[in-house]
């Protein structure tokens, strides 16, 4: 049975994923991509105008699931603490395609400064938005200090939460931090945070 022509684009990516992965973006061969997605390279050009257009797709395939799911999770949150624990907790459970994506994004952003400035307007309004809102409603709810510029309690909640859950995931049991579930890390981190970088300023 044929394919139907609505997943062309969807089997670009996949197959552009599994190139830029292997051979890097610059190194990736459009005719390798068009014979792993069963097309041509014309119809490449037809969804994508450039490579780089197809590396932004590669990257909004999971990107943009992840972030969908980090809105819900951290929905259920009532509190700031509890928001924050269930981003950490959803970025502890990446599933192999995310993680393969972030180790894609890292490499080719460090590598071209093209590319991560057309990574950054979409990190604004994914995680970096997300965060940024969540430690905003709790400044203006009292529960975080207001002393403090939101973007810069906004990476110490990278380097405590968010970091610490990513090493987790990509060392396993290879580093002592392995050997902690993802949801006592969490929480960990979520207390240490809060105790620490978020907590209000004493009178």
């Amino acid at each position: 049975m044929a394919r139907p022509k609505s997943d062309i684009q969807h089997r670009i990516v996949v197959a552009a994923r599994e190139s830029f992965v292997s051979e890097g973006v610059d190194g990736a061969s459009l005719r390798t991509i068009a014979k792993g997605a069963g097309t041509n390279v014309g119809m490449i050009y037809y969804y994508f105008k450039t490579k780089d257009d197809l590396f932004l797709a590669v990257v909004e395939d999971a990107y943009g699931a992840l972030i969908a799911d980090l809105e819900t999770a951290m929905g259920k949150g009532e509190t700031t603490a509890d928001k924050l624990r269930q981003a950490f907790v959803r970025i502890g459970h990446m599933s192999d395609l995310e993680l393969t994506t972030m180790r894609l994004v890292v490499r080719e952003a460090l590598g071209s400064t093209a590319r991560l400035e057309r990574l950054i307007p979409r990190f604004m309004t994914g995680h970096v938005g997300l965060l940024l809102r969540t430690i905003g409603e709790g400044i203006g709810a009292g529960a975080l200090r207001d002393d403090m510029p939101p973007p810069v309690l906004m990476m110490t909640a990278f380097a405590m939460g968010l970091a610490p859950q990513v090493v987790r995931r990509v060392a396993g049991d290879r580093l002592p931090i392995g050997g902690i579930g993802v949801e006592p890390l969490a929480d960990l981190s979520v207390r240490l945070w809060m105790e620490g970088a978020g907590s209000r300023k004493k009178p």
